[in-house]
């Protein structure tokens, strides 16, 4: 696999609806792969490969991350936000954060030291309206380079853990990555394939709405994370997937029930070409594969996996092994899919 590059995507910053680095990082990464590039009014990325007379198919993989807005600053400098996306406010504690102001700013997720804490509050969860940012500085040096709307995102490098990797954005830079790999490396192909870079996933598939109402694709394929739920007390039938099992074929999850046809044809070829593949059936969590399915007049669509353990959190971690079959997954589905629809 393309560590280094999958390292860039993961440490790029793209909250939703201000994916514009990530974007600019996409455009450069794509461009030599495909004809046509362009950036439609979401933000999202769009590349057409074309084919020779077969159905459109649509890739799509989010490149917004979970982030935050800058909502308030007070009198002693310190900067409240509002969350984008699906947090659990719990790993917020003790996490670093860099604001995307007038410049960048390094800023540590404040919170009241357990040493004050009444026993209530030691007892109950955290809420996220309980952190702040403190960045270490004085308010009028902070209102200088903040302003309400700026962005906020995770600090956290990419590191190996043992076989695996780690780190904050695997949600959704190693769907990102499967694709971009995957537009390099298309052989012959009939089909014409639009891979989408997609925006605000994270806050309501948004930027996959549009995307897919502008390239009505006759067949559509969602490229992102799924639950590696295989750690410690989990029982069998809540694994969902296994990290180091290869891709997962989607199933179904709570916005999508992939048709049957679909899924068989994702086993068939890779069977055929001895891709390690294992089955997905989510009962909560979405993607983007909503709205490809439901796209113009409606479309075949599915979805390739990849087994992330710890997700939305800043210790996101997957196996290399199983970013390389959902490559040759998304290849081997990209050059055979004018089958589905063969009569």
């Amino acid at each position: 696999m393309d560590l280094p590059l999958l390292t860039r995507l993961c440490e790029t910053p793209g909250a939703p609806g201000r994916e514009d680095r990530i974007r600019e990082l996409v455009i450069a990464e794509m461009t030599p792969h495909v004809d046509d590039i362009s950036v439609d009014p979401m933000g999202s990325v769009v590349g057409v490969r074309k084919g020779a007379g077969g159905p459109r198919v649509m890739l799509a993989a989010h490149m917004d991350e979970l982030g935050f807005l800058v909502s308030h600053i007070d009198d002693e400098g310190f900067i409240r936000v509002v969350t984008l996306g699906g947090f659990d406010p719990k790993t917020l504690v003790a996490q670093r954060v860099i604001i995307h102001g007038r410049e960048d700013l390094l800023g540590v997720m404040g919170s009241k030291p357990i040493h004050i804490m009444s026993d209530e509050e030691r007892k109950r969860l955290p809420k996220a309206e309980d952190f702040y940012v403190d960045v270490g500085l004085p308010a009028d040096r902070v209102r200088e380079i903040v302003r309400q709307g700026d962005a906020v995102t995770r600090e956290r490098t990419l590191a190996p853990l043992g076989d695996l990797i780690t780190c904050k954005s695997l949600d959704n830079r190693a769907g990102l990555y499967v694709m971009l790999e995957a537009i390099r490396r298309l052989g012959d192909h009939k089909c014409e394939v639009v891979a989408v870079a997609t925006t605000q996933e994270e806050v309501g598939l948004r930027g996959a709405r549009v995307a897919a109402a502008r390239v009505r694709p006759d067949i559509g394929l969602a490229i992102d994370i799924t639950l590696a739920n295989d750690g410690p007390g989990a029982k069998p039938h809540e694994r969902i997937t296994r990290v180091g099992e290869g891709t997962a074929i989607k199933v179904y999850d709570s916005g999508v029930i992939v048709p049957r046809r679909v899924v068989d044809h994702l086993v068939e070829v890779a069977e055929a070409r001895d891709i390690p593949f294992q089955m997905e059936i989510m009962s909560r969590g979405g993607t983007d594969t909503r709205e490809l399915q439901l796209s113009g007049d409606g479309a075949l669509a599915g979805c390739v996996s990849i087994p992330t353990r710890y997700v939305h959190q800043v210790v996101e971690t997957c196996h290399p092994a199983d970013l390389d079959a959902s490559v040759d997954l998304v290849v081997a589905f990209c050059e055979t899919a004018e089958s589905l629809l063969a009569p």
